[in-house]
């Protein structure tokens, strides 16, 4: 054991996930300063995943209770976008079944860009189907984002090849689609297909956010994503509202030229 390096028992510790593999166990006899640095490292890596692990189960509850009464499609539902003063709300709607093993998938807001993007590109490998709907500013102002928020969730539902026989939805009811649904507040937190139509949902906006960065400079839509921040009103204030400002939203009608 002695003849291994620390280096190459870091190596080793990072392929490992089993806390009774022979490894662990030949480690703790290891005197070397290095060595236990290694293996607490690796005992505080290994009780973090499993925490990971036992709120990803948790997090699967809703569906696994649909499941086991007969529905064979559940469909999470989530929005992107209600608050922004610029740019459009995207809804997502994810149908998972019960091979889906992200365990990092929770809320996109506690999740980094990084992280977000990862998720997003095995959400998309991984997931039984994914439906996008989006509603610009002319339709955010003309229904309402509430209405807006309503219309953009019901269309991705509608688009969906597999008809999901129940929605669970973060905080939006549909009464008029005629699907059973489960309506949570904060369901990206307690719901693991609603937490992948959350980061799902997000991406897209960004980028889109990002693309409109592009075509209309000076308001800083490429880090605020629309969000009335500092840099985003000094941008209004210099160079009025652009095509992609809702204009029912304060202060947007200040600064339409």
């Amino acid at each position: 054991m002695n003849k291994m390096t620390i280096a190459e028992i870091k190596r080793q510790l990072a392929t490992i996930t089993d806390p009774t593999a022979p490894l662990i166990n030949e480690l703790k006899d290891d005197s070397r300063k290095g060595v236990q640095q290694a293996l607490k490292q690796w005992q505080r890596r290994f009780k973090a995943y499993q925490a990971a692990l036992q709120a990803f189960h948790q997090r699967f509850k809703y569906e696994n209770y649909y499941w086991t009464h007969g529905c064979h499609y559940v469909a999470g539902m989530d929005e992107v976008g209600r608050g922004p003063l610029a740019g459009p709300v995207v809804t997502c709607a994810v149908i998972l079944d019960s091979s889906f093993d992200l365990v990092g998938v929770t809320d996109s807001k506690q999740l980094t860009r990084h992280e977000r993007e990862e998720l997003y590109l095995q959400i998309v490998n991984e997931a039984v189907e994914i439906s996008i709907a989006v509603n610009d500013r002319e339709k955010i102002d003309r229904l309402n984002i509430y209405a807006a928020t309503q219309d953009a969730m019901m269309r991705s539902v509608r688009s969906l090849n597999h008809r999901p026989d129940h929605l669970i939805v973060d905080a939006v009811p549909l009464p008029e689609l005629a699907v059973p649904q489960t309506t949570l507040i904060k369901g990206d937190q307690k719901s693991i297909s609603v937490a992948a139509a959350s980061i799902v949902a997000k991406e897209y906006r960004d980028h889109l956010m990002r693309d409109y960065d592009q075509v209309y400079p000076g308001y800083g839509f490429a880090e605020n994503m629309g969000y009335g921040t500092q840099q985003h009103l000094a941008g209004l204030r210099k160079l009025g509202a652009c095509p992609i400002h809702r204009r029912s939203f304060s202060p947007v009608p200040e600064y339409l030229n």
